[in-house]
């Protein structure tokens, strides 16, 4: 082995500290690397192998400047240049990862990643590195601890990554898929099959995917779809290595020879415009490894294992004297990479020695890295001693770091409960004294305790603060303590923190970690989003409405369908039911049935959330079955209440509604017999004080087949007399909905009592002795969980407030009654599967969702749902095929057990509504969705506005032949009023606190063509009717004028909400990219939800990280010289303007393939933004933007 190329200080480790230096203890280690070396016995700390005095390094040229060892013998498996702080990573083929700092590299943390198999891969993130081996990906923190460990499959053999975002991760190796990884749910989202096995590296540019394959292929991948464009086969035998710039790939590789493999040395070039081969290019050295370096020119640096390395121009020769020669320690290279300044050169070499390269004596890895945080010092030793028998002693005096994560402290509410202390009861003298002047009292100071200073009674022993019962009462009074019950935490009710930015800085995944959609609160009349979800959750309801269009402007089918489609676009982002809740305001019975609470009944809770949802969820049923029923069968019968003429004219009739003969028997003999329809039940509880055992079954039949007397008029006697009423089904539904009607003391006490009477029936079945007592003896809890007992014995939280069952037995017998029976999976062994038994009359139900009102006096209460997510959704959404039951809390989302969903504690969570679903109930329907939104709503469409006349026309509409394709160009604007003023508060540091932000209405939306010979000219300028009350026009923003918006006196081409949002959502399914500034804002008040490829945003395209956002004024002033947005903003004139930055965006970026030359004209940008306080200059004689001809080009076509 020769070390004359190595820095002699190599030889000064202390075997002490690395016991890898002993060939006993590390099976990695090469013997040979002992030679000629000396160690010193006392020790040395390990460091950077520094350069020597006499090195210069000249700038420009590649030289080396440091090496290091990073574990002695052990080869260098892989390199990587951090992307976000000044550090290298470094794996080894031990599994074992080692960072070091700075050009000098000190080193920074070293830590084990996998014990058995080599690190194949790293990607660093903001927040941590990624790991890759052969079946396992761990996400770690840059000082070695896990954040997440994925485990793939064992068959995998994985050796690429490739970050395509910042939250979604493509893995790829030896077998014939790639998987799609979300690194905020850490689960795989997609799989997609790869025709040619292999995938070993990855690249990605604007336009493509490249996968080099081991079969020496590389092929080229749509960014959406991973279907393969085109196909390089470059070699004969395998790929070695590739890599992408501008418009040039270029590969090394290895040919088919006689004798087996050859290290090819013609690098294959290809030219991506034409998707063709051009010449190739001969190096002088056998490369193993290459990199384009494009500094001044699009250098490719080639490197060969041996330690040759060559730069040379891909369209060029290859000249012999740009070869240098690395140094390794080891007989070969085994990993190369470049920094993202391309300053900086590593290599690694098979003994485990790290060598890098610069151009610069002081060079950095990033253009803009952030600090690095380093370990502080320990602190103990100059903390005072604290003194626990101080009760005033500040325990501050400790101080602990800010951490969002559980601490060891915060026990779990099974093993504490709440002791607050106590308040000091008054003081006698002051009650004795004191005088009342209204509800205040007035007494003197009798001075017996210090000013200010109230000390805590620490000891259990101090009577006076053991109970209220003994604190003195003061002739004001005492309000009553409310009796506090603890509400699990996923329970309560969730709010949303707003900041400066609004919602942007939310972190919404805290609170929902899968795929599915929540729903947003602050909405006014949003407590019915828990049974948006239910509906939504049940397959054949969700495919109906979806197909569902009308040309009614406020129906709720229709709006309801519109927000579907949003749960269905979303991969767990909120969703806000806006739009279907302006529409429902809009109903006249959903106010007169009281369903509209006014903003300070729902804020404070006044209203009974569980009699409210009751209300909601047979009017939500009623409407959709009416508005079925007007598109099917115009002249429908519209009946109030729950009975209708047919419930077979929509398909809303046919999954709810339920069949009932209604006979009303008077004493004098004479039966009256009439049909209706209802599409819901509500249970009646019998009249028992006795604790008598009830099933669900018995309660729920009882409430079906209802009997009770009533005075009723009887034709026969022709006056009102005392009749009995009994009610029979004839039908059984699709889907049984329930209300439980759980609205006094008497309904709760009788859902408490059959639970504890269950409970104590269940512990008897499964062998277990009840006690009198509620806390059962040791020797009980040991035998109901032997074996002898029971083979599988539930555990007793699971039986706990349990008393509806998952599954019910229902049959039709034939004089006309009906069975109801609790169903257990046991039953189903017992009586033959259900499918089977249908043929007889016989269903089973199963419990697909339970809605909960939820008692919390601090908050006043909420609504949450617990539901049964069906094998379709996760299908479509994780990939998955599985049914699991989920809490959906608003934006809250979170997987329970399946007990949870039937588990009542009366004391804070009370049901109120109940759907049961038949088995097998997709197969009955079609639940294929078929997009009613056609083209022609972009075509000519008359306005609203009465006075409006042709040559008040702005927009131009499309044509047949110009209606938008796959990825047009559409220029977008919005402008809005004010339907509600922000609520907010100062706090006591006189900042501001948002309670409620304002409610936006979308008042004008404007859409141009982007592309063709009329680009920039409006095709859609629609103002947006209203029917509610504005606030403020914000005229100086919007443009907008108080008449604008009413049709009896505005000039504009105004239409209804529902009509532009149907030309949006066409414009949306048929894949066109919008642009604009500041469209999040935009397509959030207008409720749409837009794939994030589809949408060109030119806030975010000339925005630089961690800076401000600018302005699209002082954007079109800075690189198009236009003045705009003088007195009023107009929508015409900024969706222009956005389609213009977007043009010089991709000159000035060369269709974003020269970033970096970007990224200093946005420093430029910022420095002039920041020297004019980013403000347009306004130079004399300024006129107003009216005044331009914004509408020049429309009035001229």
């Amino acid at each position: 082995m020769n070390f004359e190329g190595l820095d002699p200080g190599l030889a000064e480790y202390a075997p002490a500290m690395h016991s890898a230096l002993d060939p006993v203890l590390d099976a990695h280690l090469n013997p040979s690397l002992l030679q000629n070396v000396e160690l010193d016995p006392e020790g040395v700390a390990l460091e950077a192998l520094p350069v020597q005095e006499s090195v210069h390094i000249m700038e420009g040229v590649y030289s080396e400047l440091h090496s290091v060892v990073a574990e002695v013998g052990v080869p260098v498996s892989v390199s990587h240049f951090d992307l976000h702080e000044e550090m290298l990573w470094v794996g080894s083929h031990g599994g074992h990862a080692t960072s070091f700092f700075g050009p000098a590299l000190e080193r920074y943390s070293s830590f084990q990643v996998n014990g058995n198999d080599d690190i194949r891969q790293i990607q660093s993130l903001e927040n941590g590195i990624l790991f890759l081996t052969k079946n396992n990906l761990k996400y770690m923190a840059r000082g070695g601890l896990i954040i997440f460990d994925y485990r793939l499959d064992e068959s995998e053999d994985m050796h690429s990554l490739l970050l395509t975002d910042s939250s979604t991760l493509l893995i790829g190796g030896l077998q014939n898929h790639i998987l799609e990884i979300d690194l905020n749910t850490v689960q795989e989202t997609h799989k997609y099959a790869v025709e040619t096995p292999g995938v070993t590296i990855m690249r990605q540019t604007n336009r493509f995917f490249f996968c080099g394959h081991t079969s020496g292929k590389v092929s080229l991948r749509d960014l959406r779809t991973f279907k393969v464009e085109h196909e390089f086969d470059a070699f004969s035998g395998s790929l070695s290595d590739f890599d992408v710039h501008g418009n040039l790939l270029a590969a090394c590789g290895f040919s088919s020879r006689l004798t087996g493999l050859a290290c090819d040395r013609f690098l294959k070039v290809y030219d991506l415009r034409m998707m063709r081969a051009i010449t190739p290019l001969q190096v002088h050295v056998d490369p193993a490894f290459l990199r384009f370096i494009p500094t001044y020119t699009s250098r490719l640096a080639i490197i060969s294992q041996s330690g040759q390395c060559q730069f040379c121009e891909p369209t060029g020769l290859a000249n012999p004297a740009d070869i240098f020669h690395v140094n390794p320690v080891g007989p070969l290279l085994m990993t190369f990479d470049v920094s993202a300044s391309k300053q900086a050169l590593a290599f690694g070499d098979s003994e485990g020695c790290v060598h890098l390269w610069t151009d610069s004596p002081e060079p950095s890895f990033n253009p803009y890295s952030r600090e690095t945080e380093f370990a502080l010092p320990c602190l103990v030793d100059s903390l005072p001693p604290l003194d626990w028998s101080q009760d005033l002693l500040p325990l501050s005096l400790i101080p602990v770091p800010l951490t969002t994560d559980t601490l060891l402290s915060d026990w779990p509410a099974a093993n504490s409960a709440p002791a607050p202390r106590r308040a000091p009861p008054v003081d006698a003298e002051i009650l004795r004294t004191m005088k009342k002047v209204g509800f205040i009292g007035y007494a003197p100071n009798p001075r017996t305790r210090l000013r200010n200073q109230i000390p805590y009674r620490l000891k259990e022993s101090d009577s006076e603060f053991d109970s209220f019962s003994q604190v003195t009462e003061s002739p004001i009074g005492r309000e009553e303590e409310p009796h506090l019950h603890m509400v699990a935490k996923k329970y309560r009710k969730v709010t949303i923190k707003y900041s400066k930015l609004g919602l942007e800085d939310f972190d919404f995944k805290h609170y929902n970690k899968t795929l599915f959609a929540g729903l947003e609160p602050h909405i006014p009349n949003a407590y019915c989003n828990c049974m948006i979800q239910v509906l939504y959750f049940l397959e054949p309801v969700r495919c109906l409405i979806q197909n569902h269009l009308c040309q009614k402007e406020f129906c709720l089918a229709c709006e309801l369908g519109f927000l579907f489609h949003m749960l269905d676009l979303s991969r767990g982002d909120p969703c806000q039911g806006s739009n279907f809740l302006r529409a429902f305001r809009t109903i006249p019975e959903a106010s007169a049935l009281g369903l509209i609470l006014a903003d300070s009944d729902e804020a404070s809770g006044k209203g009974n959330l569980a009699r409210l949802i009751q209300r909601w969820n047979r009017f939500i049923l009623t409407q959709l079955h009416q508005d079925m029923q007007e598109l099917e069968v115009p002249q429908a019968y519209r009946g109030a209440g729950g009975s209708f003429c047919s419930s077979g004219d929509s398909v809303i009739g046919q999954l709810f509604s339920c069949e009932m003969e209604n006979c009303s028997l008077c004493r004098c003999g004479s039966e009256t017999v009439r049909a209706s329809s209802t599409l819901l039940f509500t249970l009646s509880y019998p009249e028992d004080k006795t604790g008598k055992n009830y099933d669900f079954a018995q309660v729920l039949k009882r409430s079906i087949c209802l009997e009770q007397n009533t005075q009723a008029w009887c034709d026969n006697c022709e006056k009102y007399q005392p009749t009995i009423q009994t009610r029979n089904i004839r039908h059984l539904p699709d889907i049984l909905v329930i209300n439980c009607e759980v609205n006094s003391l008497k309904e709760a006490d009788f859902w408490r009592m059959q639970a504890e009477v269950a409970f104590k029936t269940a512990i008897k079945k499964h062998g277990g002795e009840v006690s009198k007592n509620k806390e059962f003896a040791l020797a009980d809890w040991k035998e109901l969980g032997s074996p002898e007992g029971m083979l599988m014995c539930p555990s007793i939280e699971e039986l706990k407030n349990v008393w509806l069952p998952f599954s019910i037995r229902m049959k039709m017998t034939k004089n006309k009654g009906l069975d109801v029976c609790n169903w257990t999976d046991g039953d189903e062994i017992q009586w033959g599967p259900a499918k089977a038994e249908e043929e007889h009359g016989v269903c089973v139900y199963d419990l697909m969702a339970t809605v909960v009102h939820i008692l919390d006096s601090r908050t006043g209460g909420s609504l949450v749902a617990h539901i049964k997510v069906g094998e379709t959704y996760h299908q479509r959404k994780e990939g998955v095929t599985h049914q699991q039951w989920y809490l959906f809390n608003d934006f809250l989302i979170e997987p329970i057990d399946k007990h949870e969903a039937v588990q009542f504690d009366m004391n804070w969570k009370v049901p109120a509504i109940l759907y049961y679903v038949k088995r097998n109930l997709n197969s009955r329907y079609n639940l294929n969705i078929k997009n009613p939104i056609e083209a022609s709503v972009l075509l000519t469409e008359a306005s609203l506005a009465r006075k409006q006349r042709k040559t008040h026309t702005t927009f131009i509409p499309l044509m047949l032949n110009e209606m938008p394709q796959v990825g047009d160009l559409v220029g977008l604007d919005a402008e809005f009023v004010t339907l509600n003023e922000e609520e907010a508060e100062l706090r006591s540091d006189g900042t501001k606190s948002t309670i409620k932000p304002s409610q936006m209405s979308v008042a004008r939306i404007t859409c141009v063509r982007g592309q063709g010979p009329n680009e920039g000219i409006p095709f859609i300028d629609d103002y947006i009717s209203t029917q509610e009350q504005v606030v403020d026009y914000l005229t100086q923003y919007s443009g907008i004028k108080p008449g604008d918006l009413d049709a009896k006196i505005s000039s504009k081409h105004l239409t209804t909400l529902k009509s532009t949002y149907l030309k949006l959502r066409f414009l949306i399914d048929i894949g066109v990219k919008f642009v604009g500034h500041g469209l999040q804002k935009d397509f959030r008040v207008i409720n749409l939800m837009v794939p994030k490829d589809q949408v060109l945003d030119t806030v975010h395209l000339f925005h630089m990280p961690r800076k401000r956002m600018i302005s699209l004024r002082f954007l079109a002033w800075y690189f198009l010289d236009l003045k705009i947005q003088g007195e009023t903003h107009d929508s015409i004139e900024d969706a222009r303007t956005a389609l213009q930055l977007y043009r010089k965006y991709l000159e000035l970026s060369k269709n974003g393939t020269e970033l970096e030359s970007f990224h200093k004209v946005l420093k430029g940008l910022y420095e002039k933004g920041r020297k004019m306080d980013w403000k347009v200059p306004e130079p004399e004689g300024q006129t107003s933007p009216k005044n331009a001809a914004v509408f020049s080009p429309v009035l001229a076509l």
